[in-house]
């Protein structure tokens, strides 16, 4: 069945990224029809970090992770899990991460990075005041904490880095360290504090108000699986997996870990692959957390949250198909434990979810082979909250024809 009225524009997927574009092109005059399997918020905006992180510039192969990775895989229950008879599946992948590690690539992708980040921060500070939900930022900044003094000098060279663009730190050790997040256990040498990092009290409820707001202000949301986006004779035709089809204006594909067969039928071919992540959220009380900790060597972080704590992390490069492993939020668990003594762990509530991520670690942002109607916004791995409203700006700007507000070369479909 045809809907017999028109959209303007069709946004595909009601996550973060979803829900700013929304917002932004609203704003811009723009009608917006947001179409989501499961609804809103209800993927990895639901159970994600809760973090903006706009210190966090280098590529995630460019972290000395390439080093570790073979110790992470012998663990499986470590920081980096790959299921066996996923790897050949995943071996492209990991060849273009490991090449976009190299100094040459690496550093036009920071250059890239730094300019999305200052944007982030910028649009962000816009949109939360616009939307209504400044009260649930909170600017308490981060701790990362090293075990040894060879991780602490390990981390160095990017900390220089960050360095070169101006962004604020401070190391710290002793004292310094207790005032920042007392109860620690003593195994930790040094920290490095990062306060212009930012967190929200739920990302779910983040995510929920800034989506009451785009339906508040017009916006219609439909439930449904979309089966195709294709280049109409007027338009855009969005195809339901239920026979259903929506004629519109203009489309954004922004579905998280579930955009590249769309993409792919565009004539894109996105090397995006899922990085599995597992929490655990433990009632209020659990700890006297201060700010969001993170344990870079054990590949996860700690978060307060409007309802208690959140431990979470890792990466399972599994699939959309692989059923949860909650052994490694268990393991987690028990490692935060260790970590903070006193860690109340009982009543914890687990999840997993998909972070839509590119060997590069930018997203794709940027307009369809097929047609220029159709606009990507996609592939933001562990910054999909971060860089949320500067998506949501970049996407307005081109679905407006306004030239825009970054250069998007880096973050183009067909760069790999």
């Amino acid at each position: 069945m045809v809907k017999a009225e028109p959209a303007d524009v069709v946004i595909v997927g009601a996550g973060i990224i979803g829900l700013s574009a929304a917002f932004r092109l609203q704003q811009a005059g723009r009608r917006v029809t947001l179409v989501d399997k499961s609804g809103i918020a209800r993927g990895a905006s639901f159970g994600n970090a809760a973090a903006f992180a706009f210190s966090d510039v280098l590529p995630m192969s460019a972290k000395g992770m390439l080093a570790k990775v073979p110790g992470w895989l012998m663990d499986p229950l470590g920081p980096l899990s790959i299921p066996p008879a996923y790897f050949p599946a995943i071996l492209p992948w990991l060849v273009r991460f490991w090449r976009a590690g190299w100094p040459d690539q690496s550093r036009a992708g920071i250059a890239a990075q730094v300019a999305m980040m200052a944007l982030a921060r910028s649009e962000m500070d816009s949109l939360t005041q616009a939307a209504g939900t400044g009260h649930m930022v909170h600017s308490d900044g981060s701790l990362e904490l090293y075990e040894s003094e060879a991780e602490f000098k390990s981390s160095l060279p990017g900390w220089a880095v960050r360095d070169t663009y101006g962004i604020g730190y401070h190391h710290v050790r002793g004292a310094g360290l207790a005032d920042l997040q007392p109860g620690l256990a003593k195994r930790f040498v040094a920290g490095t504090f990062v306060p212009q990092w930012q967190t929200v009290s739920d990302p779910y409820a983040f995510a929920s108000a800034l989506g009451d707001a785009v339906l508040a202000q017009g916006g219609t949301l439909l439930t449904g699986t979309v089966a195709n986006v294709q280049p109409g004779e007027t338009g855009v035709r969005v195809s339901f997996a239920n026979g259903d089809i929506l004629m519109a204006r203009q489309a954004v594909i922004a579905c998280g870990a579930w955009s590249k067969p769309l993409a792919s039928a565009l004539g894109d071919k996105v090397p995006l692959d899922t990085e599995r992540g597992y929490n655990t959220t433990l009632p209020d009380g659990a700890f006297d957390l201060r700010r969001q900790l993170i344990f870079g060597g054990h590949g996860f972080v700690v978060t307060p949250l409007a309802q208690g704590i959140r431990i979470g992390g890792a990466v399972e490069l599994g699939g959309l198909e692989l059923k949860p492993n909650f052994a490694r939020a268990d393991a987690m668990l028990a490692k935060a434990a260790a970590f903070m003594p006193g860690l109340k762990t009982g009543g914890g509530k687990q999840w997993m979810g998909f972070r839509p991520s590119l060997p590069d670690s930018l997203p794709v942002i940027g307009r369809s082979r097929a047609s220029p109607d159709i606009v990507y916004a996609f592939g933001h791995g562990h910054l999909g909250l971060t860089q949320s409203a500067a998506t949501g700006r970049l996407v307005t700007d081109l679905i407006e024809h306004r030239p825009p507000a970054i250069d998007l070369t880096p973050f183009r479909a067909n760069r790999f």
